[in-house]
């Protein structure tokens, strides 16, 4: 897993050569909108718990079979592991987000998620619409658009962060399809 800083001075090292360029451009930029990224992060962990239970609640009102004898929302324990995934989900897309590089997804999240879910039998159409829902609130936190939750926000557009917000939730769809 590596922050923007420590990608620049990776790709830079490998290189042999100075950060400079474009690189410094980057990091110039990262460090100028860095108080637009910690409240978009803070956006996403304050609403965690409502993100991810208004996700679940979504994907089985759109599917109530989760939650008949048989479904895999069915039995608390069910429902409790299925609120834990979401949140674990949630918090390396924060995490990915706070860090400017979306590899801790790859590391630390993604990695056996598909073959994990296959395993126990969750259908992976239900997971990624969970993810998706995810995906359009945490963008409207970010964007301060979420009805009826708003919260301060430094001037400026979030726009960009919102983008790359959705880009780690369309990694993790892909990864579950």
């Amino acid at each position: 897993m590596l922050d923007a800083f420590s990608r620049v001075v990776v790709n830079s090292d490998s290189k042999a050569a100075y950060v400079s360029g474009s690189d410094l451009q980057a990091l110039k930029t990262f460090i100028a909108e860095g108080n637009k990224r910690l409240d978009a992060v803070n956006c996403i962990v304050s609403n965690a718990s409502c993100i991810v239970s208004d996700a679940v609640s979504g994907m089985i009102c759109e599917n109530a079979g989760l939650i008949t004898p048989g479904g895999n929302c069915y039995t608390n324990r069910r429902m409790a592991a299925c609120l834990r995934d979401g949140e674990i989900i949630l918090r390396y897309v924060s995490y990915a987000l706070l860090a400017g590089d979306a590899s801790v997804l790859e590391d630390r999240c993604l990695n056996g998620l598909k073959e994990t879910y296959i395993a126990l039998g969750v259908p992976n159409n239900s997971t990624i619409r969970a993810v998706n829902i995810m995906k359009a609130a945490s963008c409207a936190f970010i964007t301060n658009t979420a009805s009826q939750r708003k919260m301060d926000t430094p001037a400026g557009d979030c726009a960009g962060l919102a983008s790359e917000a959705a880009a780690c939730f369309d990694r993790v769809a892909t990864a579950i399809n």
